[in-house]
């Protein structure tokens, strides 16, 4: 059962993410007659005092890390990835998994795993800013940045600010219930659950290449999502051979032409569901799928949400299917 939590934090932890972990779990909701338990939440840190916030306040925590000895759920609050955190705490997060606790991180508390070892050939991730500097640091850790919170294990990890409350309610209802953890998302006025994955927020501007023909046919091509592009056809657009353009487009963006162009036409999908009042199909030829089909296909693979569903969470409404 999941009876006490415990999160730690340490000197330039974030306080939002933070506040995510209690408003799930630090909150005494029992007396309201949902049937949701009365956490036993604790805060603790390897220097009890006080503790400098990264807004430049500070928090005072009594308790030390024995606070986190017996936790049913550590919770490694963010605290900036370019940050080294003491053995004390790699120890704590070490023991809790070792003993078979619950570990989660919140944003850039994935580093503190990820040094602890927690994360070797485990699927984890980060906020999408601090995604690749993961992955390089870190080559055991299987990083992906496309989603909200990953469960490998008894290990959760979680992108940023409000993906803690997402993966704080996974666990919930993992452990006490769909009910409970509705009733929890109800008290905060949050979805349950949320449809799709970070890789809805990632910006992803046209890489810069390391030749300017290659970064002009990017660019060309984005002013040209609506036509189909052969390979032939863009090797000789940079007078290169259909071989050894398609060696150099993969190493200049690390993906193939045409799984270039799909994405960058749901980029184009995206910009059009947020700004327009166009319809799914209108959109569909805009951004060069051609018909609504293909582009609810390749929206849904790229960004495991329908445009429907983009368009409701970032314009505030749905406009009528067709």
């Amino acid at each position: 059962m999941l009876n006490s939590v415990a999160v730690i934090v340490v000197p330039n932890f974030s306080i939002f993410e933070f506040g995510t972990a209690f408003e799930v779990f630090g909150i005494d909701r029992s007396a309201r007659g949902t049937g949701v338990p009365a956490f036993d939440f604790r805060v603790c840190t390897p220097e009890p005092g006080d503790i400098r916030l990264k807004s430049g306040l500070s928090l005072h925590v009594d308790l030390g890390l024995e606070a986190a000895a017996d936790a049913d759920l550590v919770i490694m609050a963010p605290y900036g990835h370019d940050e080294d955190v003491p053995e004390s705490v790699l120890d704590a997060l070490r023991a809790a998994h070792d003993r078979g606790a619950w570990v989660m991180s919140i944003c850039s508390g994935a580093f503190a795993l990820a040094r602890a070892g927690l994360l070797d050939g485990r699927r984890c991730t980060t906020h999408w800013h601090y995604s690749q500097v993961l992955a390089s640091r870190y080559p055991a850790a299987l990083v992906d940045e496309n989603v909200l919170y990953v469960q490998d294990g008894r290990i959760i990890s979680s992108a940023g600010t409000a993906a803690g409350i997402d993966a704080c309610l996974h666990l919930v209802r993992v452990e006490l219930g769909a009910n409970v953890a509705a009733s929890i998302a109800r008290d905060m006025v949050v979805p349950p659950h949320r449809d799709g994955g970070q890789a809805q927020f990632i910006d992803r501007p046209i890489p810069a290449c390391g030749s300017q023909p290659m970064e002009e046919l990017l660019q060309w091509m984005v002013r040209n999502l609506e036509h189909e592009h052969t390979v032939n056809e863009l090797a000789a657009r940079v007078h290169m051979s259909p071989r050894t353009f398609a060696r150099r487009f993969r190493s200049e963006t690390g993906a193939t032409p045409a799984a270039w162009l799909n994405s960058q036409r749901v980029l184009r999908a995206q910009e059009l569901l947020e700004s327009t009042e166009l319809n799914i199909d209108e959109i569909a030829r805009e951004s060069g799928f051609g018909h609504s089909v293909l582009l609810r296909h390749h929206f849904g693979k790229v960004l495991d949400t329908s445009p429907q569903s983009y368009r409701r969470a970032f314009r505030g409404h749905l406009e009528p299917a067709v």
